[in-house]
């Protein structure tokens, strides 16, 4: 029962006694009856003044507690005329304003955070206690080709992106440098923040993909430079030295298989000089030419030129092409790329099967293989310099692929989905 009423109680209570006896006082005649209504007044003074001094205060520190329960900081009490009660009215005045200037100052730094996290070049990715997704940031989502609202609540692994699966098998408190089948290069940390006592996970994600492949270029032209001029020079001067001997010994009799000799000697100069400047090509690119280009015309002129080969391997070239806009390429360099990948998935099959080139009305095009297919472990390594799973491959293919692609400022990936097809897959940001 709350204080107040208790007190109404007692006073009417008290009333009702000092009533009975004001009423027997006042039939005696006596002069108990005057005495008794003093009474009666100082009893009632005594319950005012026990109503200012302890009920008032406590009822507006109840009232206090309320705003307490309510989180109602603006709200303040006021001084009520007892010292003890204003000292506690002070102190509980001073405690408002600082959970005030708190929690403005806490949401603050959130709102802060917020900005700073979705403006941020690197993704975030923060998860709940049940490794679900809470929150991810505009790169996060660019990074994992996903939008924000289509995989919150989601665990990692129910999301559809390489990156995300990728995600999902780094340990806590891990640091892994991820190479995806798009030629990207990401460094994702795997910690965890403390809120409200327990340990909520989160990811990020920092691009290194034009870091990593500066690096890797400026090394490979290098090496590739220096073994092309060494190479180069020495065989230009064996070739010339063979040739010599060849012409001398050509006419002299009884010589033919020492002449065969030097031959074979001389083509296999010729092939290995041949052999590098392919390698050294590859730092030569020349800087794109871009005019408007019809890309459905170019497909169409890569798949009469790979036509014959495919005919010879039972290969069929299905396509599905949808009228494009113009788009700003240097149409040399690209029929360079479509033929390589014409060519790399017509490999793929080996013999008897299907390529499929499709294009969109937004320029987006997609050549597709039902060949054997690209294991997980060969996908990591797709866009490394010099890396190829052909017996007698130089891994250049895709590096010069990687290259005008990049150029070009598109977006592309090579990889094996689960139905089994093959699917090179670019995309114009233009």
């Amino acid at each position: 029962m709350r204080l107040k009423v208790i007190f109404g109680i007692f006073a009417s209570l008290l009333v009702l006694i000092l009533g009975l006896l004001i009423y027997q006082m006042a039939s005696s005649g006596s002069v108990l009856f005057y005495v008794t209504e003093l009474l009666v007044l100082f009893a009632f003074i005594l319950l005012w003044l026990f109503y200012r001094k302890v009920i008032k205060p406590l009822q507006i520190i109840g009232n206090g507690m309320e705003l307490l329960r309510e989180q109602d900081f603006s709200s303040r009490l006021s001084s009520v005329g007892q010292h003890e009660a204003d000292k506690v009215v002070n102190v509980f005045n001073r405690m408002m304003d600082q959970l005030k200037n708190e929690r403005l100052r806490l949401r603050e730094q959130n709102h802060f955070l917020d900005l700073l996290i979705n403006a941020s070049p690197m993704g975030v990715v923060i998860l709940s206690l049940d490794e679900e997704l809470t929150q991810i940031n505009p790169m996060a989502a660019r990074f994992m080709g996903v939008l924000p609202e289509e995989v919150i609540g989601k665990k990692l692994t129910e999301v559809d992106s390489v990156l995300s699966v990728e995600l999902s098998k780094i340990p806590r408190q891990g640091t892994v440098t991820v190479r995806l089948n798009d030629s990207s290069i990401y460094k994702c940390t795997h910690s965890s923040f403390i809120d409200r006592g327990f340990h909520h996970p989160f990811f990020l994600i920092e691009v290194l993909t034009d870091e990593v492949i500066k690096a890797e270029k400026k090394a490979y032209e290098k090496v590739i430079r220096m073994i092309a001029h060494e190479v180069n020079n020495t065989t230009a001067g064996i070739t010339s030295t063979l040739d010599t001997l060849e012409q001398a010994f050509s006419t002299q009799e009884d010589n033919a298989e020492l002449t065969e000799v030097l031959r074979v000697c001389i083509d296999r100069c010729f092939s290995m000089s041949h052999f590098i400047t392919r390698f050294a090509d590859v730092v030569k690119i020349p800087d794109p030419s871009f005019s408007p280009t019809d890309l459905n015309e170019i497909l169409t002129s890569c798949v009469r030129f790979m036509q014959g080969m495919c005919n010879e391997r039972n290969i069929q070239i299905l396509s599905k092409f949808e009228k494009m806009p113009l788009l700003m390429v240097d149409g040399a360099l690209f029929e360079q790329v479509l033929l390589n990948i014409i060519k790399n998935a017509a490999e793929s099959i080996g013999q008897e099967g299907v390529i499929t080139i499709t294009t969109s009305g937004n320029g987006d095009m997609e050549i597709a293989d039902n060949g054997k297919g690209i294991s997980k472990d060969v996908e990591d390594k797709l866009f490394s310099p010099f890396f190829s799973t052909k017996p007698n491959g130089q891994g250049i293919g895709l590096i010069l692929i990687r290259e005008i692609l990049t150029r070009h400022g598109c977006t592309f990936s090579l990889r094996t989905y689960h139905d089994g097809i093959t699917r090179f897959r670019i995309h114009f940001s233009q």
